[in-house]
């Protein structure tokens, strides 16, 4: 299976609501995915073809690369999808490539919407309680943002959202959507710069230090030292957005004594 395909297909799985959620402002709470026969004419498939509260069909395209006869496409979707249905028709292609494409037919008087994500603020999706919407910011315009410091926040958002089997999903999720962007190695880079973090720089982590320090004074400067590590990185990882449980397995110590931790 071609990575395009792989990468359509995780994209309609699973954002397909929080795009029109967070980029048409169309809230689909109340939809019903139709059957085959809106989606395939002949050898046509449509992405995704739903209705809404039984008032439109909505049809959204989502395109990974430039098309000079998007528009044909989309009108000839239009067409299969008119044979079946009286309701208006309301068609949006997600356009994911780094060229804008033509969203009319003069000829036909036809047209309909594009939505380019290069072109939407990161911050509309990143800022956000939705996986599926954090992830995606990975595609808009970054503004004047570094690449590796915004991906970084989104791998940590991530985490902080997310329990460890879905972390790990979405984070394959999050490689495969950084290939429509040239951003492969800023993913990596960034996953990188998590696994080798310099806890020291953190301020959390001089917190930690200080009152490690000073509680383990009286035991000993060595003690001290080591404690104020610990409390430092205990810290720090939660700074970071780790959960209690995942914090417990780093360090190897009871869940309670890391909540103390933190609480202090």
């Amino acid at each position: 299976m071609k990575k395009d395909t792989i990468t359509k297909e995780v994209i309609k799985k699973i954002i397909i609501k929080d795009i029109s959620k967070y980029i048409l402002g169309i809230n689909l709470d109340d939809i019903e995915f139709l059957n085959e026969e809106y989606q395939r004419i002949e050898a046509r498939r449509a992405d995704s073809v739903v209705k809404v509260k039984n008032e439109y069909i909505l049809h959204l395209e989502l395109q990974n690369s430039y098309d000079s006869k998007m528009a044909y496409r989309m009108c000839r979707y239009w067409l299969d999808i008119r044979e079946i249905t009286n309701l208006p028709i309301k068609q949006y292609l997600i356009n994911f490539s780094n060229k804008n494409m033509k969203n009319y037919i003069e000829e036909f008087g036809y047209n309909f919407n594009i939505v380019n994500i290069k072109d939407i603020d990161c911050e509309v999706l990143f800022n956000t309680d939705s996986p599926d919407a954090v992830v995606l910011s990975i595609l808009c315009d970054f503004r004047d943002k570094n690449p590796l410091d915004f991906t970084t926040n989104v791998v940590l958002k991530l985490k902080n959202l997310l329990q460890n089997e879905e972390f790990e999903k979405y984070m394959l999720i999050l490689e495969e959507l950084s290939g429509l962007r040239d951003l492969q190695n800023v993913v990596k880079e960034a996953e990188m710069r998590l696994m080798d973090i310099k806890w020291e720089d953190l301020p959390s982590y001089e917190i930690g230090m200080e009152k490690g320090f000073k509680d383990g004074f009286q035991d000993g400067f060595q003690d001290g030292v080591q404690k104020g590590e610990e409390i430092g990185k205990i810290k720090a990882f939660y700074e970071l957005g780790f959960d209690i449980k995942e914090i417990s397995k780093r360090v190897n110590k009871p869940e309670e004594e890391i909540i103390t931790i933190i609480r202090s």
